[in-house]
């Protein structure tokens, strides 16, 4: 048997009386295990909509523990409306996002209908053939940047769930590097804010690509910042 800790955050602290707790299961069970051993006796909104880190990573519930492993049961962000159907979630990983698990958490019975973008990398960029890409972030900024971007969006547009995940390190062609998800009653809304997000992310939010190709590596050329959070504008090219 193996001792693994769990860590209780928002209302799951109320359900629990606690925000730390200690589970015992057998050695190679996954998180589903452990949600099914937790679940036991509770209200059957356990485990509606939560998410779960294992040792501060986002996870799949197919993933196997260990032995003093902390899973972090997560639920939804407030998205800071009244309507507590609302929220957001975010995050910043460097395990791969697992896009059917993420969809399967945000979607209700509610919505009309749930907007997805999944970017993945690609196996060329400008003619060249990509060998892998890494992703850096001002991690801290960045968090704070996605949550008022996923936040922003839900006023702007009107839609009830947002999930902004994004991927940081070394990635595979193939992989997904950014996942959106927009739920929402009306269909319009949600494709509105999942452009809008996807492009106000590339924008503003401080994470940068490094492309490594079979003939070299280079960052990626940024968008520029919008008006009024670029230091100095960039200056005037002088090709003729």
């Amino acid at each position: 048997m193996m001792q693994i800790q769990v860590l209780l955050f928002g209302v799951l602290k109320d359900w629990f009386g606690a925000s730390t707790s200690t589970a015992e299961l057998p050695e190679g069970a996954t998180v589903a295990d452990l949600l099914e051993r937790l679940s036991e006796g509770r209200p059957t909104q356990f485990l509606r909509s939560i998410a779960v880190s294992v040792n501060a990573e986002f996870s799949s519930r197919t993933q196997v523990l260990h032995t003093g492993d902390v899973v972090g049961l997560l639920p939804p962000v407030s998205g800071g409306s009244a309507d507590a159907e609302q929220a957001v979630v975010t995050a910043l990983t460097h395990s791969p996002i697992d896009a059917e698990e993420l969809m399967a958490v945000a979607k209700r019975g509610e919505d009309g209908g749930a907007v997805v973008f999944d970017g993945i990398v690609r196996n060329n960029s400008h003619g060249r053939q990509t060998l892998y890409l890494d992703y850096e972030a001002y991690e801290e900024m960045a968090a704070k940047q996605m949550h008022e971007l996923a936040q922003e969006a839900c006023r702007k547009f009107g839609v009830r769930h947002v999930t902004l995940v994004h991927r940081l390190g070394r990635l595979q062609i193939g992989e997904t590097s950014v996942l959106i998800i927009v739920a929402s009653a009306h269909r319009a809304e949600a494709f509105e804010a999942c452009r809008w997000l996807i492009d106000s992310l590339k924008k503003t939010v401080p994470i940068w690509k490094h492309e490594t190709f079979v003939d070299g590596a280079v960052w990626a050329a940024g968008e520029p910042f919008p008006a009024g959070l670029a230091v100095a504008p960039p200056e005037p090219s002088h090709d003729s």
